[in-house]
């Protein structure tokens, strides 16, 4: 069996597989084998980890690829990509791989080599040809404003120094352990060390309280969302009103011996949005 290196970088660049999740696709990987081939680079495991940790538990065979790149950050980038198409992230998680694609794709940018030669090579009276600014690009590619990239930006600034001093924190932020606003995120990423251990140690110890914008209250009631509205896109702001006042709608009116209709209504429901998901 193929020797395969672990890189814990890029290990931990997404959340580990709830318990539910990993339990289903073990049982998968069992019954059907390992179907999807683990992808290399230079011998580094870059995508599989989940199914890598099943298929050494149980000793089963598997194959692989190797794909290539000419630096780690060609690889995070890639694996960023991957990921987000693949996965049903929370608005935090996607706005925190898009700032480290953002990061990551300044420095691919900035390390290039030939550029002033190519300038050079350039008739005087020739234009040079504008780059398109890596907001810009990645905006398109991502759906969203430049200025929620930029943010974006700011907010994988605030996690990537939580993780360099505590990993265990920067995962619990990401899955949703551990709530805090993308507002409080924004000014760790102002602040300096002092600021990040003391967020740190307010969360170890079960101190930290996340400072919600008015917003994202309702009736005097906790919304379930943690994220400030005004980092969200429009329609994210009206799925979550939307939600909210479902829940308004059921607590108010459907009584106990209501169960069987409202879960009718439900599951119709549902059916129509699982509709409209594949549509789009």
């Amino acid at each position: 069996m193929q020797e395969i290196i672990i890189d814990e970088e890029f290990a931990r660049m997404f959340p580990v597989l709830d318990e539910r999740t990993g339990a289903g696709l073990e049982e998968s990987i069992l019954e059907h084998g390992c179907l999807i081939p683990l992808v290399l680079w230079n011998g580094i495991l870059i995508d599989g980890h989940n199914r890598y940790m099943i298929l050494q538990k149980h000793d089963l065979p598997f194959t692989t690829m190797s794909l290539e790149f000419a630096s780690r950050e060609l690889v995070k980038i890639w694996i960023i990509e991957n990921q987000i198409e693949r996965r049903n992230l929370t608005p935090l998680q996607l706005s925190y791989y898009r700032g480290v694609h953002y990061h990551m794709e300044k420095k691919v940018v900035g390390n290039m080599t030939g550029r002033n030669q190519f300038k050079e090579e350039l008739a005087q009276n020739e234009p040079i040809p504008q780059r398109q600014s890596t907001a810009d690009k990645l905006a398109v590619q991502y759906n969203v404003s430049r200025n929620t990239i930029k943010r974006d930006a700011q907010l994988a600034n605030a996690l990537s120094a939580i993780g360099e001093a505590s990993p265990d924190v920067k995962m619990d932020i990401l899955t949703g352990k551990t709530r805090i606003s993308k507002v409080q995120l924004k000014e760790l990423a102002a602040g300096g060390e002092e600021d990040v251990s003391a967020v740190i140690s307010q969360i170890e110890d079960g101190t930290f309280k996340s400072r919600r914008a008015k917003s994202e209250m309702t009736n005097g009631e906790d919304s379930t969302n943690d994220f400030d509205e005004i980092e969200m896109q429009p329609w994210e702001m009206q799925f979550i009103k939307m939600t909210d006042e479902f829940r308004r709608v059921l607590r108010g009116h459907a009584q106990i011996d209501d169960t069987a209709a409202v879960k009718s209504s439900l599951r119709q429901y549902i059916d129509m949005l699982e509709d409209l998901y594949r549509g789009i």
